[in-house]
C-alpha cells in the first residue's frame, strides 16, 4: 500500500468504494487523512463501515470541512452531466481528483525521481501496460503495475528510487490526475469512444492528450502517429520543448521508431538501427500488437533496458488473458481465446492476423453486426456460430460456409475435427466473438475460460507454455 500523506490531518470525502475507492480510502487512512466514504450502494456502504472508515450520505455533510473529493473514475465528472458529488464539491471550492493524482502526489513529495510510466490509447492500452512490466522484470527492475489494467495504484508498493510503476489510464482516471507528470507518457492511439462521458471526439483526444503533455523534463512522450488525432498531438507537444518519440507501424519515419517487415527500427539523425524483431512471437501477432510492442520497447530504451534485454523479454511475453491468447495446439491446429474481441473492430484485429481460421463467433449482438468483416471472409475456412447473434451473422456471411453450432460446448469439438480434417499446414480455431457475452455468459473473462477449458479437453493439446508457437 502506499499511504497517502499529502492529506495528513485533513478531511477527505470518497465516493465509489469499489476496489479503487476502498484502496484509497486505506491509503489516506494510513497517511493520516480522516476519511468520509459513500456510495450509492448500501453494500459497499456497509463494507466500508465494517472495514473502519466513516460513512455518510455526502448530500448531508457540511462540505466545507473536506480538502478533497476524491471520486472514482466510473463515476461522470463531466458528460452527460457532472455527478451529484462533483457538483456539490465544485459548489463548495473543493478540489475533485482521483486515485491516481494521489499516487502522483506522493512520489513528487517522497521520490520524484522515481521512474513512472503512463500509458493510455483507445486501444491497445491492456496489452502495452503488461508487456512493458514484462520487459522491465525480465530485465531485472523492481516493477508495479496497476491502474486500469486490475490492481488499484494506491495498492501497489510506493515508490522509490529503482522501483518502476507501469500505469494503464482510461480517459476517466486522465481526467482526475491534474497535476500527471510521468517520466514516459505512452499515447498509442485516439479514435472515437466513449462521447457519452466526454461529449466530443474533440474533448476525448484532449484528455488523452493530457497524459504525454505532462511528462517531466528529461522523459519521453511515446507517441503512435498513425492516426491524424495523435499525430496532432505529437506535432503540438514538441513544440512545448518536449522530448517526443513518434512510432509508427504503417510508414517509416525520419525521425522515430517504425516497423519495417517484421523488425523494429529506430531512426535519428539519418541513422537507422533494428531495435528488436517480432518475428515469430506468436503472443504479438498482428499489427496492431506491432504498435503495441513498438511503443512498449521505445518505453524501455528510455527507461535504460539494453537492445538484448529487450529482444529476450519480447520473446518471453505470454500476452493477455482473453487477447488473442494462444492456448496450445493439437497436431497442426492452433487454437486461440481472443474472447475480448466483443465487437466487429475488435475481431478485425484477430481476423487480420491468422489465415485457414475455424472461426466461433457470435452471442449478444453489437450495433452494425459483422457487415464491417466482409474484407476477412476469404480467410474462413468455416465459421461457428453461437448465442442470439447466429441468425443475424450467418445472413452475413452468406456463401461462406458456416453451422448453427448454439453454443462453445458444440462449437469447440466441431471447429477442431474439421481443422484436424483440413490437411492444412496450420488451420487456427479462433474464438473472437463480435459480440457481448451476456446472452450465455456473465462476462468475456467466463466465455474465455469456458473455450479454454474446452479445448483442453480434448485431449492431446499442448499448452502454449510448452508448444513452439
Amino acid at each position: 500500500m502506499i499511504p497517502v500523506t499529502s492529506f495528513a490531518g485533513k478531511t477527505v470525502a470518497v465516493f465509489g468504494l469499489g476496489g479503487s475507492g476502498l484502496a484509497s480510502c486505506h491509503a489516506l487512512k494510513a497517511g493520516g487523512a480522516d476519511v468520509i466514504a459513500c456510495d450509492d450502494s448500501a453494500q459497499k456502504m456497509a463494507e466500508a463501515t465494517t472495514a473502519g472508515f466513516k460513512t455518510a450520505n455526502l448530500r448531508d455533510v457540511p462540505w466545507k470541512d473536506f480538502s478533497a473529493l476524491v471520486l472514482t473514475p466510473g463515476v461522470p465528472f463531466t458528460h452527460p452531466a457532472p455527478h451529484w458529488t462533483v457538483q456539490l464539491a465544485k459548489n463548495a471550492g473543493i478540489e475533485v481528483i482521483g486515485d491516481i493524482e494521489l499516487f502522483c502526489r506522493e512520489r513528487r513529495s517522497h521520490a520524484s525521481s522515481a521512474p513512472f510510466v503512463a500509458i493510455t490509447g483507445t486501444n491497445g492500452k491492456s496489452t502495452t501496460t503488461a508487456l512493458v512490466a514484462h520487459l522491465m522484470r525480465e530485465a531485472g527492475y523492481d516493477t508495479q503495475m496497476g491502474g486500469n489494467i486490475g490492481t488499484a495504484i494506491l495498492s501497489l508498493d510506493p515508490p522509490k528510487l529503482g522501483r518502476v510503476h507501469v500505469i494503464e489510464m482510461s480517459s476517466y482516471q486522465i481526467d482526475l490526475t491534474p497535476s500527471l507528470d510521468p517520466s514516459v507518457g505512452i499515447l498509442l492511439n485516439v479514435t472515437e469512444d466513449h462521447i457519452d462521458r466526454h461529449g466530443t471526439l474533440e474533448h476525448y483526444a484532449a484528455v488523452k492528450e493530457r497524459l504525454v503533455a505532462n511528462v517531466q523534463r528529461g522523459g519521453a512522450a511515446i507517441i503512435g502517429v498513425d492516426d491524424s488525432w495523435s499525430e496532432a498531438a505529437a506535432n503540438r507537444i514538441e513544440q512545448q520543448g518536449k522530448h517526443v518519440v513518434r512510432v509508427s507501424v504503417t510508414r517509416p519515419l525520419a525521425q522515430g521508431v517504425f516497423l519495417e517487415g517484421n523488425g523494429i527500427v529506430s531512426a535519428s539523425g539519418g541513422a537507422r538501427v533494428e531495435i528488436a524483431t517480432i518475428d515469430n512471437i506468436g503472443s504479438l501477432r498482428g499489427l496492431h500488437n506491432a504498435q503495441n510492442a513498438a511503443c512498449a520497447s521505445a518505453a524501455a530504451l528510455a527507461l535504460g533496458v539494453s537492445g538484448k534485454a529487450l529482444q529476450d523479454g519480447l520473446r518471453s511475453f505470454p500476452g493477455l488473458a482473453h487477447r488473442m491468447e494462444q492456448i496450445g495446439r493439437k497436431g497442426a491446429t492452433l487454437f486461440i481465446n481472443d474472447s475480448k474481441g466483443t465487437n466487429a473492430d475488435a475481431a478485425a484485429h484477430a481476423l487480420s492476423s491468422f489465415g485457414d481460421i475455424y472461426w466461433i463467433a457470435g452471442g449478444k449482438p453489437k450495433t452494425g453486426g459483422i457487415e464491417s468483416l466482409r474484407e476477412f471472409f476469404p480467410r474462413i475456412r468455416k465459421a461457428y456460430l453461437i448465442g442470439e447473434a447466429a441468425q443475424e451473422f450467418a445472413a452475413t456471411l452468406g456463401p461462406v460456409p458456416h453451422e448453427f453450432s448454439k453454443d462453445l460446448e458444440t462449437a469447440v469439438p466441431h471447429a477442431a475435427r474439421d481443422a484436424a480434417d483440413s490437411g492444412l499446414a496450420e488451420p487456427v480455431v479462433l474464438l473472437s466473438p463480435a459480440c457481448a457475452s451476456f446472452d450465455q455468459f456473465p462476462n468475456f473473462e467466463k466465455r474465455g475460460e469456458r473455450f479454454r477449458d474446452l479445448v483442453m479437453a480434448l485431449g492431446s493439446v499442448t499448452p502454449a507454455k510448452e508448444a513452439s508457437l
